[in-house]
């Protein structure tokens, strides 16, 4: 099994080293990808510190991947050597279930092989994320990178990027629409710029003022803090749609407040202790609170094709590896804007 260097975290709450991992040679429908650039997700830092259970050491983090084709296997039809692709969230499932078939490979009912701390569908071998030199993935889970979009900026669209766009495709933002964004993190950013793209008049809701300058440039048309218990009255009933970005414990009650009859709140951020909603919430004008996890193959390309017409991409700052365990303390004090890209050429 060829070898490939990479960063780990050896067990819970330790800082990443230099590691080396087996990748398995690549078989006919595989492609065998080059990484140049890794987006480091806050997910990252969650199951490096053991904080979601069941996590694996040593870990390899990475799901934000973008890379060069190296080779292809000989069934291989969609990618040749040089093309510049992705890997996202996760890097095989069943390809049969309802949810496969659908392009929600994410919800395999079989369990999909997500890209680290995960197995690949053998449920033996283990899976090693994008903070390495190379890796290999079935031809079915590989995205085309567009040539239009940095390859450094284009990485954190494989989780920060469809995570925002696919619930703002599946309630159909279109302009006109008022949309509310909770939060102004790696999330909230990429939520703000897609939706304005869309035509949507943009709120930032957040915490903190000092975000207000970086809201506007982002596309934002109003800021409100959310400190201030009048911002609730305020806004009330004004939203089509709030997309919902913080992991923080916050009330959603008072969010959905600020819906407009049948508008919906959609959560991607997952806050540590379950969060009471109230049923009146809810009834009184008909209002919806959903979810909504990363997306599909299908979706996943569409959203990298539409932020290259688009002209959308991740505000990123590009690090060495080494820096990655001083990255993540500084993602613990909010000090990214707004998400960290690692230039894997830096890894020996």
């Amino acid at each position: 099994m060829p070898k490939t260097s990479a960063y780990a975290a050896p067990a819970a709450r330790k800082p990443l080293g230099p590691f080396t991992i087996d990748r398995r040679q690549p078989g006919p429908r595989d492609v065998h990808i080059d990484i140049l650039f890794c987006g480091v997700c806050h997910s990252d830092l969650h199951q490096v510190r053991s904080e979601w259970g069941g996590e694996v050491f040593p870990m390899v983090p990475g799901h934000e991947i973008v890379g060069r084709v190296g080779q292809v296997g000989k069934q291989v039809t969609k990618f040749k050597p040089g093309d510049m692709v992705g890997v996202g969230c996760f890097v095989d499932s069943c390809r049969e279930c309802a949810p496969c078939r659908a392009g929600l490979e994410q919800f395999c009912e079989k369990g999909a092989a997500f890209t680290y701390n995960s197995t690949e569908m053998d449920r033996k071998t283990p899976t090693y994320g994008g903070y390495s030199r190379q890796v290999v993935v079935a031809e079915p889970y590989v995205l085309k990178v567009p040539a239009a979009l940095d390859p450094a900026r284009a990485a954190p669209l494989l989780c920060a990027g469809i995570t925002t766009y696919s619930p703002l495709r599946q309630w159909k933002t279109k302009k006109g629409d008022r949309v509310g964004v909770v939060g102004l993190g790696g999330l909230g950013h990429m939520g703000v710029k897609l939706a304005a793209s869309m035509g949507a008049d943009v709120t930032v809701l957040s915490t903190s003022r000092s975000k207000e300058p970086d809201a506007r440039k982002l596309g934002a048309h109003a800021f409100e803090v959310t400190k201030d218990p009048a911002t609730f009255q305020k806004l009330a009933g004004r939203f089509d749609m709030i997309l919902d970005t913080i992991s923080a414990p916050h009330d959603y009650n008072a969010y959905l407040g600020m819906l407009r009859p049948r508008g919906a709140m959609v959560v991607v951020g997952i806050p540590p202790e379950p969060t009471p909603v109230g049923a009146a919430s809810l009834v009184q004008g008909n209002k919806v609170l959903a979810g909504s996890m990363i997306g599909g193959i299908p979706e996943t390309q569409e959203m990298l094709d539409y932020c290259a017409s688009h002209e959308v991409a991740a505000d990123v700052e590009v690090i060495p590896i080494q820096e990655i365990n001083e990255a993540y303390e500084r993602m613990l004090r909010n000090d990214v804007r707004y998400r960290f890209v690692i230039d894997i050429g830096s890894l020996p």
